[in-house]
């Protein structure tokens, strides 16, 4: 048995990665998600925060997923996304401003799909903010 499989992150604005991978390990709802070739077939949504991916030369690759789904049928795997970034990619400042644009909308107390929207995008902004942190980035 072949110890990789085929693996494709699509986000909103294309494809974000393709090719053969040892390993994937993403967040969902229910907590974090491994998945390795020959996992069993399943559909599962995908939450915001960090998705991470070994190549066949053992190297991890870490990305900053949106909320999204992945499918694993016949030893490939396709996650779907509305974004996915590299994490030296993020714009500190610009994570910032829309961390605070996030927190002013859910106090102005609308809508609970509103307040949900902005408890979403607080995630998103949170779990940007945090990636750039890790890699020491201004």
């Amino acid at each position: 048995m072949s110890d990789t499989f085929f693996f494709r992150i699509i986000a909103s604005n294309g494809i974000f990665f393709e090719g053969k991978v040892q390993e994937i390990l993403f967040r969902t709802i229910d907590g974090e998600v491994v998945l390795m070739s020959h996992h069993e077939e399943m559909i599962i949504a995908v939450d915001v925060g960090p998705l991470s991916y070994k190549t066949p030369d053992d190297q991890w690759h870490k990305a900053i997923a949106g909320v999204g789904t992945a499918q694993f049928a016949n030893n490939r795997c396709t996650i779907l996304l509305d974004t996915c970034e590299l994490p030296e990619n993020i714009d500190r400042a610009r994570a910032e401003a829309a961390l605070e644009r996030a927190k002013e909308q859910a106090r102005q107390k609308k809508s609970i799909v509103e307040y949900k929207m902005s408890q979403a995008s607080i995630a998103r902004a949170l779990t940007r903010l945090k990636e750039t942190s890790k890699r020491g980035l201004q």
